[in-house]
């Protein structure tokens, strides 16, 4: 380039380097935009061969693009040369510009390292500019600065360049124009990176997007037609708890539509004696076995499943309940317990049973304020009455009603009772208006001869309609309960002496009624004995007690008038 006619030369050579510029920005590929590179080298800047070194992740330079001669590039296109060793060639030789030039007389000692390189032959230079077949020259392609203005980023990659065609070293403008064109292949080779970086992007993200939207509807499909209820409801806020979607299993379970549904939380479906368990249950993989409220205004036994689901990794989250019915299962576990705790022939609780809510009024310490002597015992009944006088901290009796006791605050605990409030019986010297826990034991009289006069079968007939008379007989919350044979036992709380000899008097009266069984009419007497039961005592203690009074209150009467006919 450096002759008489070089203006004209580089004005030709300018417009090849803009068209080859040009082709390099256009390039669809970063593959294709290597390969312009290396092919604008040898078509616009007048050199027979040209390599692209590029960059990895690694830091390593692979042989990336090869022009000029197609041996040389199935040799070395491919190879990879360290950065250590690039550095190396970097650090040394002669700087023209940001160009890298070995002379020959220095390159010798590259020859050993781990660069990918080719050979070529050819005479000696017989003069200084000549260019000699084991010199080496390289462009460093570096990504633009982040402050712009010329300023050098990263390096991308390395152009070597061999073998210029007029055999001369590069002049000025040579020189000028292989670093200009090492600028502007670095601007297009980081382009093609970042738009293949983009391209890749935007196909995760569709991969990405397409495998949420069959997520989605998969959990869709899953939701809708599940074959057990499935709710989802808001977590959080002021709305916390309102069911936003049910499925169609949901709505028929409950017997409502779903647009109703979502005007109503759990909490609003849930027994009142349920709402505790489901106030307790955890959002994050919680159980719980409940009630919820059909439209007919019927209760249905469910079990519930929670776990919680979020709209986005930083989206608000939603409480996912599985709903399943398990009414069936519930009415077979109620049925075995009944079966358990019940007499099979009377449907009364049995002796375990009895002894179970016997045991759950006492404890084994005696209150500390006077009390009857232990086993005292009253000719009636017993009754299933817990009355109670709280010793300890001298209070009024407090009476539990029913069989599920809740011990009022402030009592001391026995035994694992929390807030356990003492059992104490009647005084015996005088009625001062006390009530306790009266136990009537109760003994037929005249069974053993209708057994054996007219079969178990009429036997049976009797007890059945004894059991009947004696609940028919009781208030509300008190247990009648079949001991075995032909004893009962009524737990009465909350009566006077007096109260539980009138009650022993009218339950004799109705049992000696006529009974009709096997198509006859027979009567049966009763005996009752009536024992007080007091924490102290064991519940063995107070029915042996009872039971000890009714046969004396049995040997005190006449034999012919224990029984009615």
């Amino acid at each position: 380039m450096e002759t008489e006619s070089e203006p004209y030369v580089r004005l030709a050579s300018l417009r090849q380097l803009h068209q080859v510029m040009a082709d390099m920005n256009t390039a669809r590929s970063l593959a294709d935009t290597l390969q312009t590179v290396a092919d604008g080298v040898v078509g616009a800047l007048g050199y027979e061969l040209a390599c692209v070194n590029l960059v990895r992740h690694d830091g390593d330079l692979v042989v990336a693009a090869f022009s000029g001669n197609p041996a040389a590039e199935a040799l070395i296109t491919g190879r990879v040369g360290s950065r250590e060793s690039w550095e190396r060639r970097l650090g040394m030789g002669e700087r023209w510009g940001d160009l890298i030039f070995i002379p020959h007389t220095e390159g010798w000692v590259l020859d050993d390292d781990d660069v990918p390189q080719w050979y070529t032959d050819g005479p000696a230079p017989r003069f200084e500019d000549e260019w000699h077949p084991s010199d080496r020259l390289f462009a460093p392609m570096y990504a633009p600065g982040p402050q712009g203005g010329g300023t050098s980023g990263e390096l991308v990659g390395v152009l070597s360049v061999d073998r210029p065609r007029n055999g001369r070293r590069p002049g000025a403008w040579g020189r000028e124009a292989l670093q200009m064109y090492a600028f502007q292949a670095a601007i297009a080779i980081s382009n093609a990176r970042l738009r293949a970086n983009m391209q890749r992007a935007l196909v995760r993200l569709e991969r990405e997007q397409q495998a949420l939207r069959a997520s989605e509807e998969s959990f869709r499909q899953a939701f809708e037609y599940a074959p057990s209820g499935m709710a989802i409801a808001e977590m959080g806020g002021d709305q916390h708890g309102r069911i936003l979607r049910t499925n169609d299993a949901l709505c028929r379970l409950l017997g409502r539509r779903a647009s109703t549904m979502r005007r109503y939380s759990f909490s609003d479906l849930v027994h009142p004696e349920d709402i505790g368990t489901l106030l307790r249950t955890s959002a994050e993989g919680g159980r719980a076995e409940l009630r919820l409220a059909r439209r007919d205004g019927t209760y249905l036994w469910v079990s519930l499943r929670n776990s919680v689901v979020a709209d986005a990794a930083d989206g608000p989250r939603f409480l996912l309940t599985h709903v399943e019915d398990i009414e069936e299962r519930k009415r077979r576990e109620l049925h075995l317990a009944h079966r358990a705790s019940h007499d099979s022939l009377t449907g009364l609780p049995n002796s375990a049973e009895l002894r179970s809510r016997l045991s759950a009024r006492l404890c084994r310490q005696r209150p500390q304020a006077a009390l009857p002597a232990a086993g005292s015992v009253e000719s009636f009944e017993a009754f299933d009455s817990f009355g109670t006088q709280d010793a300890v901290h001298g209070g009024p009796p407090v009476f539990d009603r029913g069989h599920d006791f809740d011990f009022p605050p402030g009592a001391d605990e026995y035994d694992g009772y929390d807030h356990h409030v003492h059992t104490v019986a009647p005084p015996d010297e005088y009625d001062d208006g006390s009530k306790g826990l009266a136990v009537l034991f109760c003994d037929l009289d005249g069974f053993k001869s209708i057994n054996d006069r007219f079969g178990h079968n009429a036997g049976d007939a009797v007890l059945i309609e004894v059991a009947r008379r004696l609940s028919n007989g009781v208030r509300d919350g008190d247990t009648v309960a079949r001991l075995g044979g032909d004893e009962f036992v009524i737990l009465a709380d909350g009566l006077g002496r007096a109260d539980a000899q009138d009650l022993a008097v009218r339950l004799r009266n109705e049992i000696i009624q006529p009974i009709r069984a096997e198509g006859r009419a027979v009567r049966v007497g009763a005996s009752f004995g009536i024992g007080w039961a007091h924490c102290g005592m064991t519940a063995d203690e107070v029915l042996k007690s009872a039971d000890e009074r009714m046969y004396i209150e049995k040997r005190s009467r006449p034999k012919q008038h224990r029984r009615a006919g």
